[in-house]
């Protein structure tokens, strides 16, 4: 970097409270470094990306797929070791463990104080925090199942989840219940709607959460070194 010249972040979020308060943040506390404006992971080109010295990505307001996000993030760190933070929600929790957990990478909760997000800005070229306090805490979790409020899951859309946490797949699950493939599919996928679950993925993930297993009546057993769910 030439000296003298200005650091550069690129922040990503479609939500513009977002926006506004991490530009603010790095305006205030960090007068050397100037901002670039996106909305989404699909607008970050790989030149953006490695011209960039920071870069901050809200995920809790990524459209579409979040799992496409993380992996378009993932592709770029693959090639540049750009120092980057991620505001992650609860529920992608586990995806993004297994996709941006990178060298100079930061995971932070969503609803991240502002302290913490100056402090992984300013610790990021040292001895960046790879995964907050705030997201790794269990009590956060409990605040935000309570804060989700309760699930409203029909009785059907909760036998099949508890199926599927037991390893049943749908042909199985149909002929026990005595329905079609095609109810069985239907009920799965109303139920991941309400949960706001966009692949198997984020669903078996929820599952074997402690909230999913709570409310799907399951207990976790350790099974070959793998936790699995059972009745």
């Amino acid at each position: 970097m030439p000296q003298g010249r200005n650091k550069v972040a690129v922040i990503i979020s479609q939500a513009p409270l977002v926006q506004c308060g991490l530009g603010n943040i790095i305006n205030q506390y960090f007068l050397n470094i100037d901002i670039v404006y996106l909305c989404q992971s699909s607008e970050l080109t790989a030149q953006q990306f490695n011209q960039a010295d920071y870069l901050i990505a809200d995920l809790s307001t990524e459209p579409g797929n979040v799992r496409q996000a993380c992996q378009h993030y993932y592709t770029l760190l693959a090639n540049h070791a750009t120092r980057s933070i991620f505001l992650v929600p609860k529920a992608c929790y586990p995806m993004a463990v297994e996709l941006l957990m990178r060298p100079g990478c930061t995971l932070l909760s969503h609803v991240e104080s502002v302290e913490g997000i100056i402090d992984a800005i300013r610790n990021s070229d040292s001895q960046p925090e790879l995964i907050s306090k705030t997201l790794a805490s269990p009590l956060w979790q409990e605040k935000e199942r309570d804060a989700q409020g309760p699930i409203k899951l029909t009785l059907a859309e909760r036998q099949v989840l508890r199926l599927l946490g037991k390893g049943w797949c749908i042909n199985q699950i149909a002929v026990m219940l005595k329905k079609s493939n095609k109810t069985i599919s239907a009920q799965k996928n109303s139920a991941m709607r309400r949960l706001t679950l966009r692949s198997n993925a984020e669903m078996f993930a929820w599952i074997n959460s402690a909230q999913g297993m709570k409310e799907l009546n399951l207990q976790a057993v350790q099974k070959d070194g793998v936790m699995a769910a059972t009745i």
